[in-house]
């Protein structure tokens, strides 16, 4: 079984050009901690390229004051609109050009695949994700922006990818996983 050998920090993105969410736990072989949740509001810079250079600047910021092992960051979605995937994409690029920057690892999720992992189905609503994680972490109060939880989600999900079975076990049911992994707790 894969599991953490000692705490690590995990960054969260969710990126945006209007808002990037961002969560940041503690994690390890015990629950994760929340450390920070926040937002970066990009609406006052009416430049694309201006809110990208702010993007890889915040995130920068963000790597060296809480010094993140790991980035854990929400992949484009296919959309109807493809200009609106092509700034996401940017959005993304910068943010991990940042990491990329601080030799952090980078880790990228499809936005299913951190529903699934927060809630248990790919197509739960932001509201869903936000209460979830609300108590799980004991968050006592959501910002206005469900971004922030957007980007803590993916740095949960990572947590919970690291805690996963290795790759190559599988199971027929619940009780079966249980009488293969004795020690694990459910």
């Amino acid at each position: 079984m894969q599991s953490l050998k000692e705490d690590k920090i995990i960054l969260g993105i969710d990126p945006g050009t209007s808002i990037m969410g961002y969560g940041i736990i503690k994690a390890g072989k015990k629950a994760p901690i929340l450390i920070a949740l926040g937002e970066i509001n990009l609406g006052k810079f009416k430049d694309h390229y201006i809110k990208i250079r702010e993007i890889f600047d915040r995130t920068l910021r963000l790597i060296d004051q809480y010094h993140p092992d790991e980035l854990a960051i929400e992949a484009p979605f296919y959309g109807k609109n493809v200009q609106s995937m092509l700034k996401l994409g940017r959005a993304q690029g910068a943010a991990i050009s940042a990491a990329l920057q601080r030799d952090m690892p980078i880790f990228e999720y499809a936005p299913k695949k951190i529903k699934v992992a927060i809630t248990g189905q790919g197509n739960a609503s932001k509201e869903q994700v936000a209460s979830i994680l609300q108590k799980m972490l004991s968050i006592k109060e959501l910002p206005r922006n469900l971004d922030a939880t957007d980007g803590l989600a993916a740095a949960v999900c990572h947590h919970y990818q690291k805690e996963l079975p290795a790759a190559g076990n599988s199971y027929n049911s619940w009780k079966d996983f249980i009488a293969k992994n004795p020690g694990r707790k459910v």
